[in-house]
């Protein structure tokens, strides 16, 4: 059972045990008798686990970063929050949304429920949109045929041991995001070119090289859509890292 549907059955529960109390059994007991151990557990921790729900499934949800594709956004052991209602705002446990807000934009960090599992949570960046025509070449991304440039900051690069030695930084611009990527100039991992569907997006990780995205699996169907990544909290890599918007 996912950690929404469990938080979804204690609300049910907690808040049914304090009802029927409320109801049938508090008028019937004695002014000096306790209530029942069960009924004053669901009063105290009902309210509390109802606005931890709200705040989970409409307003923002805590993840932790467990790989490197999205380096150097995003390290290994982040922990982000995630807003959940800038694609507007879904049921928990069945994700149907029930108000329109936003859409993802090019160059958003987004997480999803990776399409191949979707008990699976992943985060990269959005390249396509709905109807683009993506293409991969020499590194380079393409957009409808235009080339988004990109720019080399440092060869080498050395992020603490995290990737070898050979790797370049470069910066990038999708959309309103101007953001770094990694590339390995050795790796030529996938070549080629697709259009995105009608209610899909195009992923890819910042660390282009060693990223597992649309590239090999498809497209994001926006079914799947948790959020937009905004935000580091907590980081085990370095504490200058906390407190960090992620752009």
């Amino acid at each position: 059972m996912s950690f929404p549907a469990i938080m979804v059955f204690l609300v049910a529960l907690t808040g049914i045990i304090w009802l029927i109390d409320r109801l049938f059994w508090a008028s019937k007991r004695a002014k000096d008798q306790k209530e029942p151990v069960m009924v004053e557990y669901a009063r105290s921790f009902f309210p509390i686990i109802l606005i931890v729900l709200i705040i989970r499934s409409f307003i923002a949800e805590p993840f932790r970063i467990p790989s490197g594709s999205m380096l150097p956004t995003l390290h290994i052991g982040d922990f982000i929050l995630v807003n959940k209602f800038a694609y507007g705002v879904r049921l928990p446990v069945i994700n149907t949304k029930i108000l329109e807000i936003g859409e993802p934009q090019r160059g958003d960090v987004f997480v999803f429920r990776y399409p191949k599992n979707p008990k699976v949570d992943y985060i990269k960046r959005v390249v396509g949109l709905p109807g683009d025509t993506v293409g991969y070449f020499n590194k380079t991304i393409y957009i409808n045929g235009q080339a988004i440039s990109q720019s080399v900051k440092e060869k080498d690069v050395d992020l603490i041991g995290l990737v070898p030695m050979n790797h370049e930084l470069r910066s990038e611009k999708l959309g309103e995001h101007k953001h770094d990527l990694l590339l390995d100039p050795r790796q030529n991992r996938y070549e080629g070119e697709s259009v995105v569907p009608d209610g899909h997006y195009f992923a890819m990780g910042d660390n282009r090289d060693n990223s597992n995205d649309s590239r090999f699996w498809g497209t994001v169907p926006e079914a799947n859509l948790v959020g937009k990544a905004f935000f580091i909290w907590m980081s085990l890599d370095s504490l200058k890292r906390i407190g960090s918007t992620i752009n």
